[in-house]
């Protein structure tokens, strides 16, 4: 079933950048990201919102403003992140392409000065700082140290693969909001996986750089990211983990990697593993299943070093009471 969009195109227009926002159940937030692309300085911007089947007033949100300012597509089911991000690309008509979450915000120079140093550079993507935001609006350091940003000055396939190694990078380099240039993703045909709920962010952008794609960092700050306690990508379960591992099979299966890049993706692939072995282990506690729970710790020990202090408690008096009970 095709997705309703309701909004004419103006197929003359080409803007400097299409924000794509993909909204579910975003009624409370989707004001504010909408007004911060409005605001956007020095740049022409055109505002996808697509709908991925909400189930509160987001719709109507969305469809409050005039549709020469904010184009809108209703998706018939719903798609997840990746599924409703790759229809939101799908419509665009940008030269640029500019993520922007339905509970965030972007600040007014940021598209101006990005587009400005991928284009001097001759850059296909271009990522810059963020600044968290709590969910009672207190507002906390940057995302990432400028000096470390300012050291970068690019970002390469090795580099952001160290930058997502599960629970273990010092810098996370998956929180980045990078844009890519239009025109790159569609000769590469990049899309989202939408098989992903957690990741599919990273995996579009590790393939954009194998694809050749070059990413220059701006260190100034130009993202809000706001901390929502609800948010999916805050909530890490056993069968995310699974996903982002298979899409990683693929991934090396398909792209080419060098010296530096394959040694980084090995570090990620462990991470990955000990995570598994980790959820798989918090999930047996849970389920007041010690023996279990122990048998995953025995057949992948270093995954214990993950478990809080809480957890390691819990479970040695897990196991301490079976085996009073097997004395019996």
């Amino acid at each position: 079933m095709q997705p309703d969009v309701s909004f004419v195109p103006d197929v003359s227009f080409v803007p400097d950048v299409s924000f794509v926002i993909a909204a579910y159940n975003a009624e409370a937030t989707l004001d504010r990201a909408i007004a911060s692309a409005i605001a956007q300085k020095g740049v022409s911007v055109e505002i996808i919102v697509v709908d991925d089947k909400s189930r509160d007033a987001t719709l109507d949100v969305a469809r409050a403003y005039p549709r020469g300012i904010v184009r809108v597509v209703a998706l018939a089911s719903n798609r997840g992140p990746g599924g409703a991000r790759n229809a939101g690309l799908d419509a665009a008509r940008g030269r640029w392409i500019a993520v922007l979450d339905s509970d965030d915000a972007v600040f007014p120079d940021r598209l101006a000065t990005m587009i400005a140093r991928a284009e001097t550079a001759g850059a296909q993507i271009a990522i810059d700082n963020l600044q968290v935001i709590r969910e009672d609006g207190v507002v906390e350091d940057a995302m990432f140290p400028r000096h470390y940003l300012e050291g970068l000055r690019e970002i390469s396939l090795a580099t952001y693969i160290a930058g997502n190694v599960v629970f273990e990078s010092k810098f996370n380099l998956g929180y980045l909001k990078p844009i890519f240039q239009r025109e790159f993703l569609n000769e590469n045909r990049l899309r989202y996986d939408e098989k992903l709920r957690i990741g599919e962010d990273y995996i579009l952008f590790a393939e954009a750089l194998a694809k050749g794609g070059k990413c220059v960092v701006e260190p100034d700050i130009g993202y809000a990211y706001h901390i929502r306690s609800g948010s999916i990508s805050r909530v890490l379960e056993l069968h995310h983990v699974e996903a982002m591992r298979q899409a990683d099979a693929v991934f090396a299966q398909t792209h080419q990697m060098d010296e530096a890049a394959q040694a980084a993706f090995a570090r990620r692939s462990r991470s990955l593993r000990k995570a598994a072995s980790f959820l798989s282990m918090v999930q047996h506690i849970k389920a007041r299943s010690p023996l279990k729970a122990i048998r995953t710790a025995l057949s992948d020990p270093a995954a214990v070093r993950h478990m809080g202090m809480p957890i390691a408690v819990r479970l040695r008096r897990m196991a301490a009471q079976f085996a009073v009970g097997v004395g019996r």
